[in-house]
């Protein structure tokens, strides 16, 4: 009985995080085509496109680092009132969604916003000069692309190396939200 219900709810998640992909892809994509569409500055628009490529490093070291994370370390933390330790052995006991989360639904959506910016960008840059937009194009996948699986790959290595540092960092941020959040619900 025991076994339906989990493969149950992890079907529930599967549908869950699908709809939540869809609907974060196309918020994402329209705000920062919005953004970008009456921003005509290559500037802001690069500073953006680099952003939104930072996001998708941050987020892939947290879904690494609580994939790699252990929870002992974190009990012995809570046990001592270490601030976030409860909140970092929720994130390594359901290390599975919040990798999917971060990795995934966060690094693919990165993925789609950092090419809807890149072209944005390209067409600014080659309306304001005169430059082939082939090349631009292919150029501009390039950096993109070195950027993304470089930050990823030096993130990685952090997460590797240190899980329970990042993951604490994660938990204490989170804890910190929920207070602000618990806070403003009761002052209300």
């Amino acid at each position: 009985m025991e076994y339906k219900r989990k493969k149950k709810k992890k079907k529930l998640w599967v549908i869950l995080v699908s709809l939540w992909t869809f609907f974060l892809a196309v918020t994402f994509t329209w705000i920062s085509r919005l953004l970008l569409h009456n921003l005509r500055s290559v500037v802001i628009s690069f500073i953006l496109l680099i952003f939104i490529i930072f996001v998708g490093i941050i987020f892939d070291v947290i879904g690494t680092a609580v994939t790699a994370a252990e929870e002992k370390p974190f009990h012995a933390k809570a046990s001592k009132k270490i601030y976030g330790a409860k909140k970092s052995i929720y994130l390594v006991r359901h290390a599975d969604q919040v990798a999917n989360f971060c990795n995934d639904v966060i690094g693919d959506i990165s993925g789609i916003v950092s090419g809807v910016i890149g072209t944005v960008v390209i067409i600014n840059v080659s309306l304001l000069a005169e430059i082939n937009e082939v090349h631009l194009s292919i150029l501009m996948a390039g950096i993109i692309s070195a950027a993304t699986v470089g930050g990823k790959a030096l993130g990685k290595i952090l997460a590797i190396n240190k899980p329970t540092d990042v993951v604490l960092f994660v938990a204490r941020i989170l804890t910190a939200m929920d207070r602000i959040y618990f806070w403003r619900k009761t002052n209300r």
